[in-house]
């Protein structure tokens, strides 16, 4: 079983960056493949990014490429989100999960407690 949790969220303005952080428990990190997704208020959670268990494979929502980078250091049990260029629009709750395959859909095993991105225009 792996336990993941999010942080690094905030309040930024327009145009500004955040990194946020998914620690993920458990030795067996290294075999889950892990995306990000995010839910504003009143809409569905909608998937973001996502990497495969070695960095391989890596899917992207289209309105955040070239803004948001994923990325995982196996070694430390995390993976990363990189958001520069945020725009009003990205303000949700952002969600990480681990599953057994990489996918842009909901079909993820764990998941965080989310954590909150405001971006103010």
């Amino acid at each position: 079983q792996v336990q993941v949790v999010e942080s690094g969220g905030g309040l930024v303005q327009a145009g500004g960056s955040l990194k946020l952080s998914c620690a993920a428990s458990g030795r067996t990190f290294i075999s889950y493949n892990m995306g990000w997704f995010r839910q504003a208020p009143g809409k569905e959670r909608e998937f973001v990014a996502a990497i495969s268990w070695n960095g391989g494979v890596i899917y992207y929502k289209d309105s955040v490429k070239g803004r948001f980078t994923i990325s995982r250091a196996n070694a430390k049990n995390t993976v990363y989100l990189q958001m520069n260029s945020l725009k009003p629009e990205d303000t949700a709750v952002y969600y990480c999960a681990a599953g057994p395959i990489v996918t842009t859909t909901l079909a993820y095993d764990y998941w965080g407690q989310g954590t909150q991105v405001t971006v103010s225009s």
